[in-house]
């Protein structure tokens, strides 16, 4: 894990603990390894003042990525360890895969918006604890004592419930002048699979109303967008005082999966500009299956996201660099079920979970072998490794599936499915890690940055 000296503490005024290592039922762990060397320049940028010109200024920013086995949450499930509440995180990027079932009602039909409500319900309990406003709806669900209320309304009005800011304000483009587009490559991808909406930010409506902005200021993080396709779900919250920061918002949605394009399988785009630094977060499932040559189809998926992901421009001014391509922002951040598996067999990957072989396994892992060999991913950056593989487990249990008689019908090799990585410079990674939730046969996996962004000149507000 990260290392500080007592000095940086003290600067930073945090303290830095190293978290137990999950045990699981054979003890296959590692001890606790140090893991990140963060520079000291970074750290220290926040204590500086905003009022110098073109002055970097660094926010911590946690991810989180789950596959959630198309199962409903409840009332009774508490998020607070996996989000980390308490160590507060600026921004909080969450992405989520399988929300609902992969079946064809619900690729082929209507989406069901239901889950996704009852998450955004469940994040807002954590993050905003003490400034928690529950939201409301003409019908709601609830636990048997009343402890939260699951509210029965749309995802659009569950999202303006949770603003601080009016979505036009956060789309609208008002670049400073002076704002130069920087020397990048120019991408000749052209998108006839992305299905973009300029209007679709978040999913919600553009009116303010009782349940919008107004209502909500007395919370403390600010949803500042959420978007479904089918079963994949990416939501992004920031500190309430960090949103006037935000403009030029904008979501792309790329399917794969069945028929190509319809969604059951691929990828949602968040783009912004944060002061003056364009800023993306992907959310992705790509193609299953362990059998040998499946991971082509996850780098095609890749490559397919990357050349068919388009933002709208918005851009008032001639000049502007927010870019529409994903690989043209300043900083990236990939999360979600990315489906490498490990290439060796169910035996030898069990042989080697046994004896704590981490190095063999990491080495025999699709992703790596596929990023190191230049087939995907390329430029691209992962913290090393130090968790168990967090799939395939048995429901509500600690084994992996196929490890008794009742679950060998459902038995795959263990593989570390959920992935996070990063783009650009002036990203720290402080840890990558997975957490112990029996929610679903997969466990989520998290990872916090120190990102450093380009302040806006003199410390003024865009609005």
């Amino acid at each position: 894990m990260l290392r500080f000296g007592n000095r940086i503490n003290q600067i930073l005024g945090f303290e830095t603990r190293i978290d137990p290592m999950p045990r699981f039922k054979d003890d296959c762990m590692n001890e606790p390894k140090e893991q990140y060397d963060l520079p000291l320049q970074p750290l220290l940028s926040r204590e500086k003042s905003t009022k110098a010109a073109s002055e970097n200024i660094s926010f911590r920013v946690f991810v989180a990525t789950w596959n959630v086995g198309g199962k409903s949450p409840d009332s009774k499930l508490n998020l607070d360890d996996i989000l980390q509440v308490r160590e507060e995180s600026d921004i909080y990027v969450l992405g989520f895969q399988e929300i609902v079932p992969l079946n064809a009602g619900n690729v082929l039909v209507i989406e069901d918006n239901e889950p996704a409500v009852k998450w955004l319900t469940l994040i807002n309990r954590s993050l905003n604890k003490a400034n928690y406003v529950p939201l409301r709806g003409p019908r709601s669900v609830g636990s048997p004592e009343g402890s939260l209320v699951f509210p029965k309304i749309k995802l659009r009005k569950a999202s303006k419930a949770l603003r601080t800011e009016n979505k036009r304000k956060l789309k609208s483009c008002n670049c400073p002048i002076g704002l130069e587009r920087k020397n990048s490559k120019e991408f000749c991808f052209r998108c006839p699979q992305s299905q973009t909406n300029e209007n679709d930010i978040s999913s919600e409506d553009d009116e303010d109303g009782p349940n919008g902005p107004s209502s909500a200021n007395s919370i403390k993080y600010s949803l500042v967008a959420s978007k479904q396709m089918v079963g994949i779900f990416l939501t992004v919250w920031m500190r309430k005082e960090l949103v006037q920061y935000v403009s030029h918002l904008r979501i792309s949605c790329v399917g794969r999966g069945i028929l190509g394009c319809l969604g059951n399988k691929g990828c949602i785009s968040v783009s912004m500009l944060f002061h003056k630094t364009t800023l993306c977060f992907l959310c992705s499932h790509l193609a299953s299956g362990e059998k040998e040559g499946d991971e082509l189809r996850r780098n095609s998926d890749v490559i397919e996201i990357l050349r068919n992901t388009q933002f709208p421009r918005i851009c008032k001014t001639s000049n502007s660099r927010v870019p529409e391509k994903i690989l043209d922002h300043d900083r990236v951040i990939w999360l979600g079920d990315l489906n490498y598996r490990i290439a060796l067999s169910y035996s030898d990957t069990g042989k080697l979970l046994k004896e704590r072989a981490w190095d063999t396994l990491y080495n025999n892992d699709q992703l790596k072998i596929e990023r190191e060999a230049g087939r995907v991913f390329k430029g691209w950056k992962e913290g090393k490794i130090y968790f168990a593989p967090t799939y395939k487990y048995s429901l509500n249990s600690d084994i992996y599936a196929g490890e008794t008689v009742e679950t060998k019908s459902k038995r795959r090799t263990p593989a570390w499915c959920d992935r996070i990585l990063w783009r650009g410079s002036e990203i720290y990674q402080l840890s990558y890690e997975r957490k112990e939730s029996r929610f679903s046969d997969h466990r989520p996996v998290c990872a916090t940055f120190w990102v450093s962004v380009e302040a806006m000149e003199d410390g003024s507000k865009r609005r």
